[in-house]
């Protein structure tokens, strides 16, 4: 291995050895190979292109997809001592100027630009002028049409290969389904690269995934009782529930802010920043938010509707525990996610093809909602990674096994009466009818003299949603969007009315909503030995202190994990200190005297 690269490894970025395939990566890059990089969230991306555009003479040109997240970029980069630089719509001509000097006389170490730029003829003659190390493209599955976050402005990175056939690529995405990794070599000329695949597996994510009840309830009683003052996320589908969600979080005593593109401007980029430097900011947010965010302390994400597709759950749940720590992707749905859903794609002006291929993803999606087996297997075996183990130990069904029942006599009195309502109505009211209520609706279609009206009260509304949701997912009832989502028969289902075939349901457990807080805080801290707690609130607000002072977020100065390796090793010398992980000579310079004298203090007993 190239002895730079490492030392580059050690003193700048200061971690003790490569993980996983970085080091493979890194060799080809420096080599000046193409190279393709499929790596999940928190695997630890940048350094693959990062340190080989350190090693390579010249500038590394990183090809980024948000203007908003430059600027957190650049000053992560100048915490390490090094010399990052951006050119975006939000720099003034002046300081553009200066940029373009800094770069012709070769004092720049990494120059990030949006994809939109790249079309720019001042941005071309620019790089014809400087000696450019390698180009990174991150996000590298925005080229693809069939990714889940196209971006139109990406083609033009394709444009790379054409002008500057000598500098290396490396295109990085953490998600890709075979299609859209065909894709994205096809766009961006890279049937020579190296390619690395590594696992999608993120052992520290607890998944779980439950039935929707009552979805403002359950979000707050998840986030009082497992992530209270953590930062996290919660997505949401549309606008009016990110404004919705975020206000009945803040009544709640929580601190939200929504995100959505109906936000100003300056808005969505005050509220992004303050995700990134606070902590305990939970943002609310549709798809918009997210993409770039190099947050490594986001303890949980939360959906409260339906993702389109794995590839989205996946990147999105992604966001959750990037530095390696435990963290939680939570998420519940119900009947009305699936119908929505479905409905936008009925609705869409796709070509076939595409819908079709859009279709086939709900369906994954839902597939991987319905199981009853290893959440974590059904990911990855989605990403066609085999895996021998046959229990994670860290999701929902494997900590507590999911348990199935014989609904033929349910399914047949629910399809019974879509049969007899005739195939007119959505799931509520046949509730409504098969429960035996005697509201309206009911009265006013004399739905209260059918032969199927009552005979399901010895299920409650739940069970009787779980199974109408259940029945729509397996094929055997559809939905009729234009009769207002009306469930309608399907010609498969005739077997079960028949009684000559048998059906088995997951039984759903509908979790208790917990009015009491009391152990929730322990859940903050329950990584850190109680011996240490006090200590550890100190090392907390030395690096807020400093984050304040340097003007940048807390994990920038140092993440949780390297505030934890700082518990294990108790630095009292800067020797010491740099053993810690994270702590390279530059931080060292600028942060390590503070905190070794956080341990010093404890071991002289005046903390």
């Amino acid at each position: 291995m190239n002895q730079t690269a490492l030392d580059i490894l050690n003193n700048t970025f200061g971690y003790p050895e490569f993980r996983n395939q970085q080091k493979a990566i890194i060799e080809h890059a420096i080599a000046g190979e193409d190279v393709l990089v499929l790596m999940p969230t928190g695997g630890g991306k940048s350094l693959c292109y990062q340190i080989p555009a350190l090693a390579r003479p010249g500038v590394g040109v990183v090809i980024s997809p948000l203007i908003a997240l430059m600027q957190d970029q650049v000053d992560a980069l100048a915490q390490l001592g090094l010399n990052a630089r951006f050119l975006n719509s939000t720099l003034s001509a002046q300081q553009v100027y200066e940029i373009e000097q800094e770069l012709r006389q070769g004092i720049v170490d990494f120059l990030y630009i949006a994809p939109e730029r790249l079309t720019q003829q001042r941005t071309f003659d620019l790089l014809q002028q400087v000696q450019i190390s390698i180009f990174a493209i991150d996000e590298a599955h925005c080229v693809s049409q069939w990714g889940h976050d196209f971006r139109k402005d990406y083609l033009s990175v394709t444009l790379l290969h054409e002008n500057f056939p000598n500098v290396p690529r490396i295109a990085l995405t953490a998600t890709a389904d075979a299609r859209t990794k065909q894709e994205i070599i096809d766009r961006l000329q890279l049937h020579d690269a190296q390619q690395f695949v590594s696992s999608f597996d993120r052992p520290n994510i607890k998944y779980t995934i439950t039935q929707k009840t009552n979805a403002k309830k359950q979000l707050l009683n998840f986030i009082q009782s497992k992530h209270l003052n953590n930062s996290g996320i919660v997505y949401c589908l549309s606008r009016k529930r990110v404004e919705d969600f975020a206000e009945y979080l803040n009544q709640q005593g929580l601190n939200a802010l929504p995100y959505h593109a109906g936000l100003p401007a300056p808005l969505r980029q005050t509220h992004q920043a303050r995700f990134l430097r606070e902590e305990g900011i939970i943002m609310v947010a549709t798809i918009a938010f997210g993409m770039g965010i190099d947050k490594p302390d986001v303890r949980f994400v939360a959906h409260i509707d339906l993702p389109k597709s794995i590839e989205s759950y996946y990147q999105e749940t992604g966001r959750a525990g990037r530095d390696g720590l435990p963290s939680e992707a939570w998420l519940i749905y119900g009947l009305q996610d699936v119908v929505f859903l479905q409905q936008m794609l009925a609705q869409s002006q796709g070509q076939e093809n595409f819908k079709r291929a859009e279709q086939n993803k709900l369906n994954a999606m839902l597939a991987l909602c319905e199981s009853v087996d290893c959440r974590r297997i059904n990911l990855l075996n989605y990403f066609n990674e085999a895996r021998l183990e046959t229990n994670c130990k860290n999701c929902d069904n494997c900590i507590t096994p999911v348990k199935t029942w014989d609904a033929s006599i349910a399914a047949q009195k629910a399809l019974s009466t879509v049969y007899r309502t005739e195939q007119r109505f959505g799931a509520s009211h046949l509730i409504d009818v098969l429960m035996g209520s005697n509201n309206q609706k009911v009265k006013q279609f004399n739905h209260d003299q059918l032969s199927t009206y009552g005979i399901g009260a010895d299920l409650d509304n739940n069970a009787w949603k779980s199974v109408f949701r259940q029945l729509v997912i397996k094929g055997f009832l559809s939905v009729d969007y234009e009769q207002y989502g009306a469930l309608k028969l399907s010609e498969s289902c005739r077997p079960i009315l028949k009684g000559e075939q048998t059906i088995m349901l997951r039984q759903d457990s509908i979790e208790k909503i917990k009015k009491s807080v009391s152990a929730k805080r322990a859940a903050q801290t329950k990584n850190i030995d109680p011996a240490d707690l006090k200590l550890w609130a100190r090392l907390k607000k030395t690096r807020k202190d400093l984050a304040d002072e340097f003007d940048v977020p807390a994990f920038v100065v140092f993440s949780d994990a390297s505030l934890q390796n700082m518990l294990d090793v108790y630095p009292t010398t800067r020797a010491e200190m740099l053993t810690v992980s994270g702590v390279g000579q530059n931080k060292l310079e600028r942060f390590g005297d503070a905190f070794i004298n956080v341990f010093k203090q404890d071991l002289d007993g005046e903390l």
